[in-house]
């Protein structure tokens, strides 16, 4: 880094180096490093606009609280960016997101500043507020804060957190980044004055005496109460922070530090629960993220001056894609589909289905088990919902997949992407675990479609069906297989052989992993069969090849663990078959950042780990050798 270029933010290796800087230098040093995120952020692509509308903030924290002693527990960690680059890391930031570069979201085995690992949402407040209770209890002299955003703020774990947190009086902060002027607009010169006005000890003073006087009194003491919630409530937007046990304050403008700065240092003094509520901007000082932020939410690289994105090769559709154009071909033939997602309209390909079909159309924000339950409801009443959700979000809502849909045998279709690898968001999104968590799950039907055409007809199937279904596809593109536009039911239960081999093996691969199965079977001149439902299993396909071949391979993009490979152990053992059988899918770690074949790779799933994971249980064996690679 050029010290002519950020003569402030180059000499800050820590916040300890921020810390030492007077408050005036602080607007220069958050333009400093906005600039700093723009340009880098442009060669190598992340997560941006969330970040950008962060800085003030981040800066100020950092300059008022004692970390890493005193604690800041980030919310989701989209908007993590800039507390990487003063904490350390700001020469590693264009390795983010890549193998053995920096994690995409704040992780505690990286740096002693990122005090809880995230990557989902609303898990903020529990956490600190459990760090809280854990700093009293041992007698330490530590502050705690939570910075939450307000999509992050309407998840329901939240509001427990806050419910509880608000009943006890350990002192933590929760700050709450209002950066799409949802819960107010009222940010100026007059709110800011307030907020200087109640965050002060002066205010803090007389409250908290006046309530230790007044409570012995409980007529007044109630008038008096009902005097301050009606006094705020006609400066301040909201007084259910404070129905729930939290002094609130704000909002405040969060792009400007120096007031940022001067209202935490008001509030780190303050004992109990307090909130702070800032309003920002996403994108704030690059005009194309300020236009239009879920665009610039996480672009690929882009020019910093022109704004414009670098392309992507030319391809096939994702299958976020063939799902968006599969569910408005339903809406229009069918009135009955209804479409529900949690927050993840563009990621799951709903946007052209909220434009044409906007009273089926249902985002119900970042609540996971709500838009399950919300879909059985639907389902009771002669509805056809389909829940399109990523394969790690319906983990969140797995006790409302089991009790009120499977349990009552909903109709509901849950659209599930993302399911194997993510490449660079890493471990906290690798949708690794859904076939073993779905499988298990009485009336469940699960398929994993091979290529973009069997998802649509594997979609398609699922609205047929009187019982829950989830449809498991990948990330991004898959074979390149077009799908057609006619839609079709295919056989539940049943798989497809592909290949007929003569070499004593049968490769049996499910969703992601039949491409790989038809690109190893030569060597072995092994038989290929594309599996395509995890539940219910085709067992009369698994005995037939059982019983005419000598070992079985089993290929998913899941844990190995309960998987579908355990599914086919399973129907061999209660058919009295023995044979020799491989298990391959991810194994039991957690896979972190990199790119999809980096991911692979690791887990042992790219084609040069399977070959030779086949050819070591191959061998062994006594069968015939495997036909030399390019014979």
């Amino acid at each position: 880094m050029a010290d002519d270029t950020y003569p402030r933010l180059s000499t800050i290796a820590s916040p300890e180096d921020l810390r030492r800087l007077p408050a005036s230098e602080l607007p220069a040093v958050a333009a400093e490093l906005r600039e700093y995120l723009v340009q880098t952020v442009a060669r190598m692509g992340g997560h941006f606009a969330a970040g950008l509308g962060t800085v003030e903030l981040t800066v100020a924290l950092h300059y008022v609280y004692d970390t890493p002693h005193d604690r800041i527990v980030w919310d989701v960690g989209h908007q993590a960016y800039p507390h990487k680059v003063l904490t350390g890391r700001r020469d590693r930031l264009a390795t983010i997101k890549l193998k053995d570069g920096l994690a995409p979201f704040p992780c505690r085995r990286e740096s002693e500043y990122d005090t809880f690992g995230v990557g989902h949402s609303s898990t903020s407040i529990s956490a600190a507020l459990g760090m809280a209770i854990a700093n009293e209890r041992s007698g330490g002299n530590r502050r705690v804060v939570a910075v939450i955003g307000d999509g992050a703020i309407s998840a329901g774990m939240a509001w427990e957190a806050m419910n509880h947190a608000g009943s006890l009086d350990n002192d933590l902060l929760v700050v709450l980044n209002d950066n799409d002027m949802s819960i107010s607009r009222n940010v100026g010169a007059l709110s800011n004055y307030f907020a200087r006005l109640l965050s002060g000890r002066t205010y803090d003073h007389l409250r908290e005496n006046s309530k230790k006087v007044l409570r012995k009194m409980p007529v007044a003491w109630e008038l008096v109460r009902r005097s301050e919630v009606h006094a705020k409530g006609m400066i301040l937007p909201s007084t259910v922070f404070e129905e729930l046990g939290f002094n609130y304050v704000g909002p405040i403008d969060g792009h400007d530090v120096n007031l940022l700065a001067e209202t935490l240092r008001n509030m780190r003094q303050l004992k109990g629960p307090q909130f702070l509520h800032i309003v920002t901007q996403k994108g704030k000082g690059y005009a194309p993220a300020e236009a239009d932020p879920i665009l610039w939410h996480g672009p690929g690289p882009f020019d910093p001056a022109s704004g414009l994105m670098r392309k992507e090769s030319a391809g096939g559709p994702a299958y976020s894609q063939v799902f968006g154009q599969w569910l408005c071909d339903m809406a229009e033939a069918d009135p009955r589909i209804v479409g529900i997602t949690p927050a993840m309209r563009e990621g799951s390909g709903m946007v052209e289905f909220e434009r044409r079909f906007p009273e089926r159309y249902f985002d119900v924000a970042i609540a996971e088990q709500h838009a399950v339950t919300l879909a059985a409801g639907l389902a009771c009443d002669g509805q056809k919902p389909v829940v399109a959700i990523y394969s790690t979000f319906l983990q969140r809502a797995y006790d409302q997949l089991i009790h009120d849909v499977a349990l009552q045998n909903l109709p509901v279709v849950f659209a599930v992407d993302r399911g194997g690898f993510v490449g660079g968001d890493g471990a906290t999104h690798q949708g690794a675990f859904d076939l073993t968590y779905l499988r298990c799950i009485p009336n469940m039907v699960v398929m994993t479609p091979s290529d973009e055409d069997e998802c649509r007809q594997m979609l398609y199937t699922a609205t047929t069906l009187e019982q829950p279904a989830a449809v498991r596809y990948p990330r991004g593109q898959g074979t390149g297989a077009l799908p057609q536009r006619d839609m079709r039911a295919l056989p539940v239960g049943k798989a497809v052989l592909r290949r007929e081999g003569r070499g004593g093996l049968a490769l049996l691969g499910f969703g992601s992993m039949v491409p790989a199965a038809e690109r190893l079977a030569g060597p072995f001149d092994a038989t290929v069969v594309n599996m395509r439902f995890v539940k219910p299993l085709d067992e009369d396909m698994v005995v037939d090849i059982a019983r005419r071949h000598r070992a079985i391979v089993t290929l998913e993009e899941n844990v190995v663990a309960g998987g579908a490979g355990s599914a086919v152990l399973e129907c061999l053992q209660a058919h009295g078959l023995h044979l020799p059988v491989l298990l391959l899918g991810i194994p039991d770690r957690f896979i972190h950042h990199g790119s999809r074949n980096e991911n692979l790779a690791d887990a042992g799933l790219d084609d040069a780990s399977l070959r030779l994971a086949i050819e070591r249980f191959w061998s062994p064996l006594g069968l015939p050798r495997v036909v030399p690679a390019g014979a």
